[in-house]
């Protein structure tokens, strides 16, 4: 080969070598992002966006142990308004009885709302907090709502034990959740839930009347029972039942109430509802704030 020959080969070497170089940042950066935002990479975990609770995902969740706000909905923080009772001027004066306000129709029903039944021994609150949403048009999967739950040993922050422990149990053995972090999660969903603890039965009856059927926590299938104070791992105290359910109120008499309970509906005296709804603190999960007149 010739001299002249050997210094252009010389220049297309150095001219290869110098595009190499200055593309080489700009193709493993490629890879690198493209490596992180992969699912199945450990970096790319935090990387990849969930799809907005808003629109109704059908894919099923692992099972978390906390869960946050963010999905599109303004979930803000698992909460439970609690109402007080009204102050009794006298110690000795007996607390006033319940006086029904007269604006309250005497009875109402909400038609067009069903249920199904739960599909795990402890998933009762899922399966009212589906059939609930349901009716004001959000598509929820039972199972998914389930493990979205966070899993604590407090029933007021998390759901407590296994979905498919023995039924009657109380914290920290399998128990269930409060109105709190359903309300919560419900949220996240894109609906305007709220938890409530102190409820009247008025409150009960403005709903229903309103057309917006309401979850409630109660004993068994709505039968007396007796609460029992609990405390956590971390201190704080609750209350729990044994035999802790949901159902969902969607009528009422001055006599009865009528209640949807997973697939069924029935109906159960007013007196012994109230009893049952009165053990864990009258708890209910209702759509929207409630208002409450000025003292």
């Amino acid at each position: 080969m010739r001299t002249w020959q050997w210094g252009v080969l010389l220049v297309l070497v150095l001219a290869n070598v110098s595009l190499v170089a200055a593309f080489a940042p700009l193709v493993f950066a490629d890879l690198q992002a493209s490596a992180e935002a992969h699912p199945l990479s450990a970096r790319g975990d935090d990387r990849a966006a969930s799809p907005a609770l808003a629109q109704a995902p059908t894919a099923t969740p692992a099972p978390t142990a906390a869960i946050t706000a963010g999905d599109g909905a303004d979930a803000g923080s698992v909460t439970t308004i609690v109402i007080p009772p009204p102050a009794v001027s006298s110690p000795a004066a007996p607390a006033p009885a319940p006086v029904s306000d007269p604006e309250l129709p005497a009875e109402a029903k909400i038609t067009g709302i069903g249920g199904r039944k739960q599909q795990y021994a402890l998933s009762c609150e899922a399966r009212s907090a589906a059939d609930w949403a349901a009716f004001f048009g959000f598509a929820i999967d039972e199972d998914e709502f389930l493990h979205r739950l966070p899993v604590l040993d407090n029933p007021d922050f998390g759901f407590v034990g296994d979905i498919n422990g023995q039924w009657g149990q109380t914290p920290p053995n399998a128990y269930g959740v409060h109105a709190g972090p359903v309300a919560f999660l419900l949220r996240r969903y894109g609906l305007n839930a709220h938890a409530y603890k102190g409820l009247t039965w008025d409150h009960l009856r403005a709903q229903i009347a309103a057309g917006k059927p309401v979850i409630v926590w109660v004993v068994g299938h709505v039968e007396r029972g007796k609460a029992v104070e609990y405390t956590a791992a971390d201190g704080r105290t609750t209350i729990v039942a044994r035999y802790e359910h949901t159902v969902i109120l969607v009528g009422y008499t001055a006599e009865a109430v009528t209640l949807l309970d997973g697939s069924k509906i029935y109906t159960r005296p007013l007196s012994v509802f109230l009893d049952s709804w009165a053990v864990l603190g009258n708890m209910a999960i209702t759509r929207g704030l409630i208002h409450f007149p000025n003292p």
